[in-house]
């Protein structure tokens, strides 16, 4: 696992947002793991930027979500379809139909879930992931308790999660659904790579957990230290309780030139 200790959010999102102009140049038709929340916003600024200024085209390339609320009406603004399409899809120029994600409104969700890791499997898997974190350790919506090796599947949501996430839904807690469509950890453990951002103090527990913390299903990121190809990039608030972090420093300034995000 790379860590990479950055002055800022918008630092690391020029990074992460590098790495996929490189890698979608390099492979017009990669697929592209898509988050929602706060983390990656400044990756997707940094790629419509890309796109605008003629040096990268998503023309050919695929876009897979990781998750979504169950039961949230199709227009309803922060259903996560809307918001991707909303931060990313409608700024650049993906080709109609190429953008997917897990249909939260199925009226057989295992089966919906199914479907989606066999379309993801289809258009030859996720080249690279985008992440962020819960503060209870979470990655997409496997809470604490999530097995390791599962597929797409519904998830129950914690009082955490809904209370961390009600600012989307102006405040109010009991707007916010109770369960998801989620890609399972062993979904996401089958990307090339995977990067995943986190900034602030808050985050600085979990932080702690993923890179120094025991693999253990309490904390479910922890996965990601058994991922062949995974970059943590946070910032100093989030580095906080790291005890070794002066080394991820070291090792970063020092990097080999083929250690990238």
């Amino acid at each position: 696992m790379r860590v990479i200790i950055q002055p800022d959010g918008d630092t690391i999102a020029a990074l992460v947002a590098e790495s996929i102009v490189d890698l979608v140049n390099e492979k017009p038709n990669a697929v592209l793991g898509f988050a929602t929340g706060s983390s990656p916003l400044g990756i997707y600024r940094e790629l419509i930027k890309a796109y605008r200024e003629g040096r990268v085209s998503f023309k050919d390339a695929w876009g897979f979500q990781l998750d979504e609320y169950v039961g949230l009406p199709a227009d309803h603004p922060e259903l996560y379809r809307n918001v991707i399409n909303r931060d990313i899809e409608s700024q650049v120029d993906f080709a109609e139909g190429r953008v997917h994600a897990p249909n939260g409104n199925s009226e057989d969700l295992q089966s919906a879930g199914d479907e989606y890791d066999a379309m993801i499997a289809d258009a030859g898997g996720v080249d690279f992931q985008i992440l962020g974190i819960g503060t209870d350790g979470h990655i997409a919506f496997n809470e604490p308790g999530s097995s390791f090796t599962q597929g797409t599947h519904v998830e129950t949501l914690t009082p955490q999660t809904r209370e961390d996430n009600a600012r989307f839904f102006g405040g109010d807690i009991s707007r916010v659904p109770t369960h998801c469509l989620t890609q399972g950890l062993g979904t996401i453990m089958e990307a090339r790579k995977v990067a995943l951002v986190a900034t602030g103090e808050g985050k600085a527990e979990a932080i702690a957990e993923l890179i120094e913390g025991p693999v253990s299903a309490r904390w479910p990121a922890t996965i990601l230290q058994h991922h062949p190809d995974a970059t943590v990039l946070i910032d100093e608030a989030a580095a906080s309780k790291l005890e070794m972090q002066d080394f991820y420093r070291f090792a970063w300034e020092n990097r080999l030139p083929w250690q990238t995000v």
